[in-house]
């Protein structure tokens, strides 16, 4: 028996059972995009019932009752990790916003056309500059997005417009101080945790791939990896989308940045 709730990953579902795909697809039309094996491996990876309860517009025990038939023993007394935030107040970084500080991206024609969004969300987050905002315009609430830059240090804020039309703003804090300490921590013993994995690794090169392909290769890499291996990968940049993955799938890290437009990572299990 595997036991799910609101907070177990769709990825989990698709993986522990061959027919919680289509089961899942059957719930609303907006997840048909799950079909497609790019978006799924970027979508489902970050994304748990709940917060696909909400892109769907449909509940949660929507997914309960779909995916009992196929053997999976629903859990209800565990609540939904971001049950807390259904309501928020306007936020002080858009209070008095001017229009002109606004950086919109409207990613529904990149949805629609069956592509990952994530590679033009991360060129204009690169290119936000002090004091502006940048606006998402998308059909549902971009919950794993949410989360992604809040980790990047970022603050959110979604007003639903109606039921096909979300606007969510997102506002740059002090992003260097949160990648200083990141990258301080986590590149102070790369060389003793190098020494360590010595004739242990598996070496992959992502320096010549276009964003998000790097991302999607090094979570490939470590489907794969041996719990007794590390991954070391050439980078040209700090993946800073990458970074929260790597903590939410349970592996650790280490930085080093050699120049400009050199990065290597080493990466294994925590």
């Amino acid at each position: 028996m595997i036991t799910i709730n609101a907070n177990t990953k769709i990825a989990k579902l698709i993986k522990l059972h061959p027919e919680a795909l289509e089961a899942i697809i059957k719930i609303s039309p907006k997840f048909t995009k799950l079909r497609n094996p790019l978006l799924r491996k970027v979508i489902a990876g970050r994304t748990s019932i709940a917060m696909a309860s909400k892109i769907g517009s449909c509940t949660v025990n929507d997914f309960f009752h779909s995916l009992e038939p196929l053997g999976f023993v629903v859990d209800t007394t565990i609540p939904a990790a971001d049950e807390a935030k259904e309501k928020n107040p306007l936020p002080s970084f858009l209070k008095n916003l001017s229009p002109e500080k606004i950086v919109n991206l409207d990613v529904r024609p990149v949805i629609e056309g069956g592509e990952d969004p994530l590679n033009q969300i991360i060129q204009k987050v690169n290119g936000i500059k002090p004091g502006q905002v940048l606006k998402i315009i998308n059909s549902f609430e971009p919950t794993p997005l949410i989360k992604l830059l809040e980790k990047k240090c970022f603050e959110a804020h979604t007003e639903k417009i109606n039921e096909e039309l979300f606007h969510t703003y997102f506002f740059k804090k002090n992003e260097t101080a949160c990648l200083e300490d990141k990258k301080d921590e986590n590149a102070k013993d790369w060389d003793e945790v190098l020494k360590r994995f010595d004739k242990k690794l598996i070496t992959i090169d992502v320096r010549d791939k276009k964003m998000p392909i790097p991302m999607h290769l090094i979570l490939e890499a470590l489907h794969e990896l041996p719990d007794e291996k590390a991954l070391f990968v050439y980078h040209k940049r700090i993946p800073v989308f990458l970074l929260p993955e790597l903590v939410e799938l349970s592996y650790s890290y280490r930085i080093k940045e050699i120049c400009d437009g050199e990065v290597r990572l080493l990466i294994y299990k925590a």
